[in-house]
């Protein structure tokens, strides 16, 4: 495997793995905060929506980016209701909100656009483009590092390198400051924190705010930045490999993104191999799409060891008078 093949596999791994580590980010806050989060899936599938409708209407991305984000975070916000106001069962929340997206994604897909569901392909302007990082061009001759720059590290959506950033940040507010040793603290002893005379109710919301706000990234990452336009259910359950990734990672945002890493690594391999043959027998190319999600559950069932959650989690919370 010559240099150039290991980059374009690299490069497609890093693209691959940033919606993934947008919707593992966010299901940290909330899960953190003591939120079982299973409705990545369809706060990412709402906001893919969004986005690709009004930068198809629109012809702005950066209006459909903010769509994207909106109506995330009013689906987040629905499920925060359900699951702190209501004191509702937190699973069944999240499972809701993704039967909810994927009903209505369709729906008002087919009512507004009478495309199957889809939207309009992006024209320019509809959708973000590849950025160059400064002296990619002129770097690119130099040997070993010179193409790990201009091919690896630049030309990639401006949503690539917010997801990345987005780890340091996390990291950051979560063990160095106030707020984020708040957060944490919630999610293990909500009646320790209340009694401290804060509410464990404003953190919850806050965790999920944030949460929307990451899922509204990651979907709007989907339709127009990665794709031209919204397809039916075009997250094809990422939100579940997220939270997988999340649980791999044990809810710690430095190893989320390794894990992310290796899970687009074998999406990008899997596409790599489709044309793939084995003993000149050709593999199926079904077998080869379900690569990455067998090795998901491999890697969960034996290799995870023991994770612990945060041990409030699940648990609605009721203020003792």
């Amino acid at each position: 495997m010559d240099m150039s093949t290991i980059l374009s596999i690299l490069d497609a791994t890093i693209r691959l793995s940033t919606p993934l580590l947008l919707a593992c980010l966010a299901g940290l806050y909330s899960e953190r905060a003591g939120l079982f989060d299973i409705g990545l899936e369809g706060k990412m599938l709402a906001a893919a929506f969004a986005a690709g409708a009004v930068a198809a209407i629109s012809g702005s991305a950066w209006l459909g980016l903010l769509a994207g984000m909106a109506v995330s975070l009013g689906t987040a916000l629905l499920q925060g209701v359900a699951a702190i106001t209501l004191k509702g069962n937190q699973l069944i929340a999240g499972v809701a909100i993704n039967m909810l997206a994927a009903g209505m994604t369709t729906f008002l897909g087919q009512t507004w656009f009478a495309q199957g569901g889809r939207t309009p392909p992006l024209g320019e302007g509809g959708r973000f483009t590849t950025i160059d990082l400064p002296f990619a061009s002129g770097l690119g001759g130099v040997p070993i590092l010179g193409p790990i720059y201009a091919d690896l590290i630049s030309g990639h959506y401006i949503l690539v390198y917010i997801a990345f950033a987005m780890v340091a940040v996390t990291a950051y507010v979560l063990y160095r400051t106030r707020f984020g040793l708040r957060l944490r603290a919630v999610g293990e002893n909500p009646k320790a924190v209340d009694t401290a005379g804060i509410s464990v109710v404003a953190l919850r919301y806050q965790a999920i705010i944030i949460t929307g706000l990451l899922c509204g990234l990651a979907g709007a990452y989907f339709s127009i930045a990665q794709g031209s336009g919204f397809g039916n259910n075009m997250t094809a359950g990422k939100g579940y490999i997220a939270l997988a990734a999340l649980i791999f990672a044990k809810w710690k945002p430095v190893p989320a993104m390794f894990t992310c890493l290796l899970f687009g690594f074998l999406d990008a391999l899997q596409i790599r191999l489709q044309s793939a043959r084995l003993f000149d027998i050709e593999i199926p190319v079904q077998a080869i799409q379900a690569l990455p999600y067998i090795l998901t559950v491999v890697l969960l069932a034996g290799f995870i060891g023991k994770a612990v959650g945060p041990k409030a989690g699940g648990v609605p919370y009721t203020k003792e008078r």
